[in-house]
């Protein structure tokens, strides 16, 4: 369920998009057009590389990439890893993370990276793997595209001792990404930022470049002077990044989950603030140790909604559930859906969501589960039934739903004080398409409702349903 313009309703269902499944767990999705306007779209998984383009999933897995995790085991320090990595007693150097990629278009080519690997270049030909681009950076942990077409590689090894440095930033040339020598007429550079830590990811906000470690938030401006291709600078501390997939911007606004799994929120020439979110408890509490590299963030500009997909303890290692806010009006819904990478519509007519399984799906269209029965659950906060907090005798409920499409159900549970261990539950309830009043007889002081469906086609806009009531004079 999602609040649009103030009332819930059910989100919108999804459709099968390739027709056939990935091979792997796909943790990186990115659609853009060529120049004879085909629609392109790269998948990175933690097995290989794929294309889907003219209606045909090609594998473009560069030649002798060896397959990467498909699970985390935590990053530097003591308990990472598989038994028997390091020595007895010693702690961790290493980073155990499951495989994401960095995907960006240059131009109709696409530029891709595996974390901890070097750079590849896919020249839009699905007959034809991804190549090394030889000159670049053996080990990258994030990479993008600006819009001068410079690659920039962050957390990288350093160009003159060809030591990893975790904080190191370099850029090819403008429009060569092949040149990656600093000279004086180039605009090729490298810069380490100072502060400590590590480079988790970056993002484009505007013409800047965003730069996120596991604790400070850097902001890159282009200078384009030979001496000095870029600047960076700290605009804050204490507001690091999660995950290399945990941050989304919409409308040159940044949201993105933090180690300590605090949301925030950041535009250019502020300072980042925390997002209330009032069900950051549940998801905190449940979130899969060593997982946290696998939580994905992906707007729904249609609705003004940033989501998080992220692996829930209770259900496995693997991304099951997910929860998104409303930018319009701060509301959150949460739900369980397992979806491991998704992109945004644009240049696709839908969001595209891709399941750990294999499938991809375009989302937000029609209102099944790709053909099945859409389930969907809201439920009330406890509340007194009325402002005097008397006994009262509910004979039934007129249903006030839009568009409504399938049953839907209702169920009561009733307490005499909001602490009270014991519950009464009545119904469920059936409240069928275009009923106007459904009677029944249940008692309380105290009173929360669950409505839910699960049909094909399923929807329901909910207005304000009006309950039958009636004082019996206890307090």
């Amino acid at each position: 369920m999602r609040f649009w313009r103030g009332k819930p309703e059910t989100i919108g269902g999804w459709s099968d998009a390739l027709g056939e499944s990935l091979t792997g767990v796909c943790r990186n999705v990115l659609a853009w057009q060529d120049n004879e306007g085909f629609l392109n779209i790269a998948f990175g998984t933690h097995l290989g590389l794929y294309v889907y383009k003219n209606g045909t999933l090609s594998d473009i897995t560069p030649t002798g990439l060896a397959a990467g995790a498909e699970h985390g085991a935590g990053g530097p320090g003591y308990s990472a890893g598989g038994y028997g990595d390091d020595e007895y007693g010693t702690s961790s150097t290493d980073d155990y993370f499951p495989r994401t990629w960095s995907l960006a278009n240059f131009g109709q080519l696409l530029m891709a990276s595996p974390r901890g690997g070097t750079l590849y270049v896919w020249e839009n030909d699905p007959l034809t793997a991804a190549t090394e681009v030889t000159n670049a950076p053996d080990v990258i942990t994030y990479m993008t595209v600006t819009p001068e077409r410079q690659v920039l590689a962050f957390g990288c090894n350093e160009e003159v001792s060809g030591d990893f440095n975790s904080l190191c930033i370099r850029g090819s040339d403008i429009e060569d990404y092949t040149d990656w020598t600093t000279a004086t007429d180039n605009n090729a550079f490298e810069h380490i930022l100072e502060g400590g830590g590590r480079i988790v990811a970056a993002r484009l906000i505007g013409s800047y470049v965003s730069v996120w470690t596991d604790h400070s938030l850097y902001v890159g401006q282009f200078i384009g002077d030979p001496g000095q291709a870029y600047r960076f600078d700290r605009t804050a501390s204490n507001c690091g990044l999660v995950g290399p997939n945990a941050v989304m911007v919409i409308n040159q606004t940044a949201y993105w989950i933090s180690p300590d799994y605090q949301f925030h929120v950041w535009s250019l020439g502020v300072q980042p603030v925390l997002v209330a979110c009032p069900i950051r408890n549940d998801f905190k509490d449940n979130l899969a140790a060593g997982q946290f590299d696998k939580i994905c963030a992906t707007s729904v500009s249609q609705y003004g909604e940033v989501w998080w997909f992220y692996p829930d303890a209770r259900d496995g290692l693997e991304n099951s559930r997910y929860l998104f806010v409303s930018t319009q009006d701060g509301n959150w819904s949460r739900g369980q859906l397992a979806r491991s990478a998704c992109c945004d519509a644009g240049p696709t007519q839908y969001p595209l969501f891709v399941d750990p399984t294999g499938p991809a799906y375009w989302h937000e269209n029609g209102n099944t589960a790709n053909g099945e029965a859409l389930s969907w659950s809201i439920t009330t906060s406890d509340q007194y039934i009325n402002e005097a907090a008397q006994f009262l005798l509910i004979k039934g409920i007129e249903p006030d739903f839009e568009d409504q499409r399938g049953p839907v159900s209702m169920t009561l549970s009733l307490r005499k004080y909001p602490q009270d261990p014991t519950v009464r539950t009545k119904g469920p309830y059936t409240l069928a398409v275009g009923r106007r009043k459904r009677d029944f007889l249940a008692q309380g002081r105290v009173i929360s409702a669950e409505f839910s469906g699960s049909s094909s086609p399923a929807f329901v806009r909910f207005g304000k349903p009006t309950f039958d009531v009636v004082p019996t004079g206890q307090q």
